[in-house]
């Protein structure tokens, strides 16, 4: 006879009948789900990856600082490296080579030095030094540098006086774009320098030069140029002559001058004033002999030094 096979699940021992298997969900828990949302956020995964470290960092550091004896010593050796990397022999100046100066200049410029050489060069700040030195009044631009061998280089630029200008506050050199380059007592301390006078004369340099220039046939009797009213100039000449000259075309009108001083020799003659304010009628002023002749011929009385008419008894006095 077969064995006959049971294939009936078996019994539990306590006799009780077996549970139903139940399926696991693949659903992730709400806690799960909402820590996966926010990690998806870029804020949130740079707080994790960054914030966190930075701020664990700080707190310690913190902490650490928080006693003084520590931040003194802290303090001690950054500053003790700081002066020892810049004491390094590469760093240091120790000289320094001035071109272009003049010796006043030149002397004016070491005094400024913020240090006594030899020095670091972390303690030479090159561009304060360079806005201190260009408020010299000489100096028009300077190149300063440090280069290789501890040398200190500055190449000047000096302002060139072209010239002599006084006013109410003394006499003062100027260069050709009326900056001011020094002060002096009086005109013979720079006699080769031609001469302007009068408030705003330096702020028209350009066109003093100019006339200076236009005035070269009779540069050696030229006084100076004095400004009047800061609108137009007066030419200043020996023997107390002066050309009068306009406000517009100064130049234009100081060159028919010149032609026709060189045609006639007009300021030969005994003039005091050539009128040249309106150029298209020009007024010549004489002088007191010129004037005593032409009178003479017509028969008329002289005239004395004050330009009143001299009585018979008088010139005979």
């Amino acid at each position: 006879m077969q064995d006959v096979i049971d294939h009936r699940p078996p019994r539990r021992p306590d006799g009780a009948a077996q549970q139903p298997r139940v399926k696991r969900d693949p659903a992730p828990s709400r806690l799960k789900y909402r820590l996966e949302r926010m990690w998806l956020t870029p804020l949130y995964r740079r707080i994790v990856r960054i914030g966190v470290p930075v701020f664990l960092v700080v707190t310690t550091a913190g902490i650490w600082l928080s006693d003084e004896d520590r931040r003194t010593a802290l303090t001690d050796s950054v500053i003790g490296l700081i002066d020892k990397v810049q004491s390094r022999e590469e760093f240091q100046v120790r000289m320094m080579s001035v071109e272009g100066a003049s010796p006043v200049v030149e002397k004016a410029l070491r005094a400024m030095l913020p240090v006594d050489l030899p020095a670091s060069s972390f303690d030479i700040d090159l561009p304060a030094l360079r806005l201190q030195v260009m408020q010299l009044d000489a100096i028009e631009s300077i190149d300063l540098r440090i280069k290789p061998g501890g040398i200190l280089s500055a190449v000047v630029k000096e302002r060139q006086p072209a010239l002599l200008w006084r006013h109410r506050r003394g006499i003062e050199i100027l260069d050709a774009n009326g900056h001011r380059v020094a002060s002096v007592t009086s005109r013979d301390v720079r006699p080769d320098l031609p001469l302007i006078a009068g408030e705003g004369a330096d702020l028209v340099t350009d066109e003093a030069l100019e006339l200076l220039d236009a005035a070269g046939p009779i540069l050696p009797r030229v006084r100076g140029l004095v400004r009047r009213g800061e609108r137009r100039w007066d030419l200043v000449l020996d023997h107390d002559q002066r050309i009068m000259l306009p406000a517009e075309g100064a130049v234009i009108a100081l060159e028919a001058a010149m032609a026709l001083n060189s045609a006639e020799d007009m300021l030969g003659r005994d003039v005091k004033v050539v009128d040249l304010r309106d150029p298209s009628r020009p007024v010549l002023r004489l002088g007191l002999d010129a004037r005593n002749t032409i009178r003479l011929a017509r028969g008329l009385p002289e005239l004395g030094p004050d330009g009143n008419v001299i009585e018979d008894g008088k010139k005979g006095g």
